[in-house]
């Protein structure tokens, strides 16, 4: 490579937050080393962002005509739907279209940028919901890369499955012992229930494709880092399973860090007023509760977490993303009474910036789905956890709460995957001033300071991430090894 030139690296993500955040934290951390990052995302997602954090979005994103080399470039292609489509109410023909129309337009808009800009690109790193890009970027001859957005051990629970289905059970009982190399014994209810006879089909042929393009990518990356899966990651290495660790993922400054660069790409309008409410609360006072960005609560949930929360006396950040357009979910509602009987001690917003949130001293703990975005800020962040998951990888992430971490609790449910009134109480009253919060409050400092030391200079990820771009360099832009 010519001494001076700048790496450029291609980014595809869905136009889905979880997705969204992870990407783009990935480009912070490169584009901090001197790399070029083009991300690449859907027009519905602009459409979202500059819907609802218009001020935001075109304040601190540059566009394709920026020389600013400091600043990520955005680029958008369309899913071959229009904007007005519902792709809530029909997910079928918005996965499909994806696949069939929209991988012909994120190919001819890749064409474009290399004439236009006059160079190849060193890799494309894909969201692994776009399984397909991976020939795509083979098609460009640019190295590909995937971002593995759930915890490593679901990445080899996933690639036994598809590689090795003799070593699995019936998997329609769930107390059915699963046993597999590398791997801790396990329940079929362990297991991510995209993998399960009653996951959704379009899921389990994500996941296949992936599993089939999985030998193509140069790179597999991880969003977590060596010391929170070292048992699964030294299985990894002795193997042919090459992946490597690169986070937490989070924001720069849960480190202490300046920001890269100040661009969010919130997909809905942020209530920044709770931090302020938070400041007007006591030291470890506060009920953090979110679900993310994708489940939306059955007004059963609501009803039970609302009678939790008022009877434990505690004050509560509680936000309630409403149901999309189209969505199948019905759009609960509060408890008549409820704000009023908890006013002064409770707050309920529409979406936050849950980061800063985290990083609040008022903050006791956070109720959380689960998802590994979430359970990994809450431990850079310190944070006792309530674990409360209800599919897709975290039924499996709630175990690593109990049996790894030791950072929380996992609430007892269902089989619908609901939980009591009483369920909620116990586990806000376990976490917060049971006999075992001050071990499950140590414990989370000390996953903090793991978490932390990784993407410190000469940290584990650190390396990885240095060692790729070192890669990079030596590939030079666009060609292979």
């Amino acid at each position: 490579m010519i001494t001076g030139e700048k790496v450029n690296v291609l980014m595809v993500s869905t136009a889905l937050q979880g997705h969204i955040n992870p990407i783009l934290k990935f480009a912070k951390r490169l584009i901090s080393k001197g790399v070029h990052v083009t991300l690449i995302t859907t027009e519905m997602a602009r459409d979202r962002m500059l819907k609802h954090n218009n001020n935001e979005y075109s304040n601190t994103s540059n566009n394709s005509d920026s020389n600013d080399q400091n600043q990520i470039q955005f680029e958008f292609f369309s899913d071959g739907l229009s904007l007005e489509f519902d792709r809530n109410k029909d997910k079928d023909k918005f996965v499909n279209t994806l696949r069939t129309v929209g991988s012909k337009n994120l190919s001819s808009l890749i064409n474009n940028l290399i004439k236009i800009k006059g160079h190849k690109y060193s890799c494309m790193i894909i969201d692994p919901l776009l399984p397909w890009a991976v020939d795509i970027a083979d098609h460009h001859d640019i190295p590909s890369a995937l971002l593995w957005i759930q915890p490593c051990a679901l990445y080899l629970i996933s690639y036994h499955y598809h590689k090795n289905f003799d070593l699995f059970p019936k998997l329609d009982n769930p107390d059915e012992k699963v046993q597999l190399p590398g791997l801790p014994l396990l329940e079929v209810r362990d297991l991510p229930t995209y993998l399960l006879p009653s996951g959704a089909f379009r899921s389990k042929q994500v996941m296949m494709e992936l599993s089939q393009v999985s030998n193509k990518v140069k790179w597999v990356f991880a969003i977590s880092n060596y010391e929170l899966e070292e048992e699964i990651l030294d299985y990894y290495m002795a193997s042919s399973i090459k992946i490597y660790p690169i986070g937490p993922l989070v924001s720069q400054f849960m480190f202490g860090e300046k920001e890269s660069i100040g661009v969010n790409m919130n997909m809905w309008r942020v209530e920044d007023s709770c931090l302020e409410w938070l400041d007007s609360k006591s030291y470890l006072s506060v009920i953090y509760i979110s679900f993310g960005s994708v489940i939306v609560l059955s007004q059963e949930q609501v009803n039970n977490l609302a009678t939790a929360l008022k009877n434990s006396d505690k004050a509560f950040l509680w936000v309630i993303k409403p149901a999309e357009k189209g969505s199948e979910d019905e759009i609960p509602q509060l408890p008549l009474g409820f704000l009023e009987e908890t006013k002064g001690r409770g707050l309920v917003v529409t979406w936050c910036q849950q980061e800063k949130v985290l990083m609040h001293s008022a903050v006791a703990c956070f109720m959380t789905h689960c998802g590994w975005n979430s359970l990994l800020e809450t431990i850079v962040a310190g944070v006792p956890v309530i674990g409360y998951p209800k599919w897709g990888d975290q039924p499996a992430n709630a175990k690593l709460i109990v049996k790894k971490f030791q950072n929380g609790v996992v609430m007892n449910l269902r089989e619908d995957r609901v939980a009591s009134a009483e369920e909620i109480l116990r586990s806000i009253k376990e976490v917060m001033e049971g006999s075992s919060a001050g071990e499950i409050k140590k414990r989370a400092f000390e996953m903090k300071e793991v978490a932390r030391k990784a993407l410190k200079e000469g940290g584990s990820s650190q390396r990885n991430i240095n060692q790729f771009i070192n890669d990079l360099k030596n590939v030079g832009n666009g060609s292979r090894s």
